[in-house]
């Protein structure tokens, strides 16, 4: 999401933005939806549930285990930060990475999904069911 408001950001700006960074932010959003559906047909899940704005994270809650009424704690202002955290930590876990990987899911998610989507990672399973 943080790429979108980036964009947001450049094509609010004064001038628009050099059409160059503009074709680049828009070239690098398309490849993180890419990787991101990659991620979910890896998954066993249909990639193009990555376009429906609450049912996705549903969908990504169930990829990793969860319950799908976890999707209502991310609603809840602070909570919703934990619950983002645990769920990173669950998706790297399903896909046979470890904390590292998890916090790079957090901080950095659109690299860390382009290397999970696109990478050579496989879909073990959901993790929080296996906990």
């Amino acid at each position: 999401m943080s790429n979108l408001h980036s964009l947001a950001l450049l094509l609010q700006s004064g001038d628009g933005g050099s059409p160059g960074a503009v074709l680049g932010a828009l070239a690098f959003m398309v490849v993180v939806f890419v990787a991101m559906w990659k991620v979910f047909t890896k998954a066993g899940q249909p990639g193009w549930a990555l376009l429906i704005p609450i049912y996705n994270g549903y969908v990504l809650l169930k990829i990793v285990g969860r319950p799908g009424w976890w999707l209502l704690l991310f609603l809840i202002p602070l909570v919703n930060f934990i619950i983002a955290i645990v769920v990173n930590f669950d998706l790297a876990r399903s896909f046979g990475k470890g904390a590292g990987f998890a916090l790079g899911l957090t901080f950095l998610s659109p690299i860390f999904y382009i290397i999970l989507g696109l990478g050579a990672a496989e879909y073990e399973g959901p993790a929080a069911a296996a906990a």
